[in-house]
């Protein structure tokens, strides 16, 4: 897609996609391709793999623990009774 077609699913401008595009495209996770006045974007297969990679190699046991304390946490709050 292009930053033009990218910028109707997004409240924010026309430049602050552009500059994630760029971010995006220097982390490889998006590829862009000329095409006369025209640049598409599309996601990087093998950079989304790497990110995956990443985030399954951050998301530990303790965090899986963080989360049903947090979801504990919370059902406690809504019952107003915070122990």
């Amino acid at each position: 897609m292009t930053v033009t077609q990218l910028t109707g699913h997004f409240s924010v401008s026309r430049s602050a996609i552009s500059q994630h595009l760029l971010l995006l495209s220097e982390v490889g996770l998006v590829t862009a391709r000329k095409d006369g006045r025209n640049r598409y974007y599309r996601l990087d297969g093998a950079g989304m793999v790497r990110l995956r990679r990443e985030f399954e190699a951050f998301w530990t046991h303790e965090l899986d623990l963080l989360v049903v304390d947090a979801n504990r946490l919370s059902q406690q709050t809504q019952q107003g009774k915070i122990q």
